[in-house]
């Protein structure tokens, strides 16, 4: 099955165009020849199957694959067509009226019923997705049947991308050790009075002793990656519009897992009176209230700690001697709504992360991942001496792109590093505490940032969640600092009294 684009359509004249019709035959049957084909191999261009006049009615039948899909030729007819038509009838062309617009994607799987926009129907038989489309003239002009199109080829793909476990690959594991604990960490944290629970959900209250360890984290990671490796601390906004999502590319699907931000309609007190004497009077919040009196979603909380970053540098040309440019961010907190997935500090909707940002050419930018690579293995090994392992990981929007093969390990790409928790067990799922990624051309392509050499440039990121940290160094070690390894325990010094509590 090969994928098929049909569209019944007219072209909408002036005045009655049946006294042109020998010289529209013409046109069409020399176009199915010539700019029907241009640009496509030989035989899979677009073709009119069938035309006839009907009044002030041009009607046309287009067939395509997917090299000058139907829009395009209608496109590519219209402006010449209406040229012969002027020039030996007077006979004007107003527009395009559309009949009917079918997509055939070829599919070895039915996609689950959903809302597209344009699209009226979705059906599926003999290996095919059949599309029905709703669109006019202007739809075909931006360009909708495209991005449908793509869209659905992303959903196809997704089918049989089958999830991290077919795209991921072990680059190295530590050897087996043996653990002085084997609790979970988190209840553990909990009984000593290190967190408590906070008011919001996935969130963690950190008493003394945990933000101690926290900032010995940081610490390790300032002084043992960043300041040897030469990178420069900023902060990172926190709040980040649909802009910033549009051009990083999250934009695409990041809808299920962000924390939505509305800004009010006004602050004018008198406007949000109402709210205020409903709260004085019944001690109840009225949300439902509240929804009518705040403006749309104008994006949402941090998610993806470092695509507000790129604003910074959005539009700019660069010199070619400030590359790499390399910067961290440690600000604040970000947020992802993590449904029913949350559990224990390891998987929350409130996280705090360093954040680890580089762009350069291709070789700076792949030569600085591994450096970062050689000084996380020095933390993890000589340092929290952790029991773990690292793997290359092909993320979904690179799958998109067919970069699936671990031949691709020099190139873009993510390498997740993960930990034993030994209360789960070896053969349970470790926990992915770490990662590098190498994310090609698409953040500095996205945001139009450009080097004074031309050259074109790559970036990287590299999250250090905390949390994550935390959760496979407690799991493995306990909280007890005798089990700590030395180079961990001398770093952290004394650890602060908690509060105590009647």
């Amino acid at each position: 099955m090969e994928l098929k684009f049909e569209l019944k359509c007219s072209l909408k004249t002036s005045t009655d165009a049946t006294k042109a019709a020998d010289v529209v035959g013409a046109f069409i049957n020399e176009a199915n020849e010539t700019i029907l084909t241009k640009g496509a191999p030989e035989g899979q261009g677009a073709k009119v199957t069938q035309w006839s006049i009907e009044g002030d009615r041009i009607k046309l039948n287009v067939e395509s694959g997917r090299h000058v899909r139907v829009h395009d030729a209608m496109l590519r007819m219209r402006k010449p067509l209406a040229g012969k038509l002027g020039k030996e009838f007077k006979i004007g062309i107003r527009g395009i009226e559309v009949e009917s617009f079918t997509i055939e994607v070829p599919s070895e799987k039915a996609l689950a019923e959903m809302k597209i926009p344009y699209v009226t129907e979705m059906s599926y038989d003999a290996g095919a997705i059949k599309l029905v489309l709703d669109v006019d003239e202007a739809a075909m002009s931006n360009r909708i049947p495209d991005r449908i199109l793509t869209l659905m080829e992303d959903k196809i793909e997704q089918l049989s991308y089958g999830g991290k476990t077919e795209h991921w690959n072990v680059l190295w594991q530590s050897e087996k050790k043996e653990h002085a604990f084997s609790e979970d960490p988190t209840k553990a944290m909990m009984e000593a009075g290190w967190i408590k629970r906070g008011a919001s959900r996935g969130q963690w209250v950190h008493g003394p002793q945990s933000t101690k360890m926290f900032r010995t984290f940081e610490k390790i990671v300032l002084e043992e990656l960043l300041e040897p490796l030469g990178y420069r601390e900023m902060i990172f906004p926190k709040l980040v519009p649909w802009e910033v999502w549009q051009k990083s590319g999250h934009a695409k699907g990041v809808y299920p897992e962000i924390y939505y931000v509305c800004p009010p309609k006004t602050r004018d007190p008198e406007y949000w009176e109402e709210v205020i004497d409903h709260y004085k009077v019944t001690h109840e919040v009225p949300t439902a209230l509240i929804k009518e009196k705040i403006g749309d979603p104008i994006g949402g909380m941090c998610y993806a700690q470092c695509p507000p970053f790129w604003a910074y540098l959005q539009g700019e040309t660069i010199p070619t001697d400030e590359f790499p440019i390399m910067v961290f961010d440690r600000s604040g907190t970000s947020h992802r709504y993590e449904s029913g997935g949350i559990h224990g500090m390891e998987r929350v909707d409130e996280f705090h992360r360093i954040e680890i940002v580089w762009t350069g050419t291709k070789e700076q930018v792949i030569e600085a991942a591994n450096k970062l690579h050689d000084r996380y293995m020095h933390i993890f090994n000589e340092i929290l001496d952790l029991e773990w392992r690292k793997a290359w990981v092909t993320p979904w929007f690179m799958a998109q792109e067919g970069l699936t093969g671990v031949s691709e390990q020099t190139e873009a790409g993510t390498t997740d590093y993960e930990a034993v928790l030994p209360y789960r067990g070896e053969e349970a799922e470790w926990l992915e505490f770490q990662n590098v990624s190498v994310n090609g051309n698409k953040y500095p392509s996205g945001f139009n940032v450009k080097s004074q050499s031309g050259e074109e440039l790559w970036s990287g990121c590299s999250g250090v969640g905390l949390e994550r940290w935390a959760s496979a160094f407690f799991a493995q070690k306990g909280l007890d600092p005798e089990n700590w390894p030395e180079e961990f325990r001398k770093r952290v010094g004394k650890i602060p009294e908690g509060v105590r509590f009647l």
